[in-house]
């Protein structure tokens, strides 16, 4: 038989309901940030490559960079946040550079949006 002075010793342990409703809100939260930014992200990573391979392979003019990356715009659905009218297109050291830029705006809840400023160039 356990005396009085062992059995108050003990701690308890686990968790109580406010906490595990504060961790399932941070963890929702998480989640909802994670659902609505990730297509954003593959969408600069697919823009991130077009740009490259325009640049590469693309032709020398302008006009014929932006019906290269026109083309690979119609090819690559997820690309729709810019067009070939957004890309800055120079040449440096005798290699073509396209620079990109573009702001996301996302809805997370009803009056509260994240902004996302996203630009790149090719490599």
């Amino acid at each position: 038989m356990m005396s009085k002075q062992h059995r108050v010793g003990r701690p308890q342990r686990g968790i109580t309901l406010l906490g595990l409703l504060f961790w399932a809100i941070v963890v929702g939260f998480v989640a909802l940030l994670a659902v609505r930014v990730l297509p954003t992200l593959n969408e600069f990573f697919t823009i991130q490559k077009a740009v490259n391979k325009v640049a590469l392979e693309g032709g020398t003019t302008v006009p014929e960079i932006r019906a290269a990356f026109e083309k690979q715009r119609d090819i690559e659905y997820s690309i729709q946040a810019i067009t070939a009218k957004d890309l800055d297109i120079t040449k440096e050291n005798d290699r073509i550079v396209i620079r990109f830029a573009y702001d996301k705006e996302i809805e997370l809840f009803a009056p509260v949006y994240l902004l996302i400023k996203y630009e790149g160039q090719s490599r």
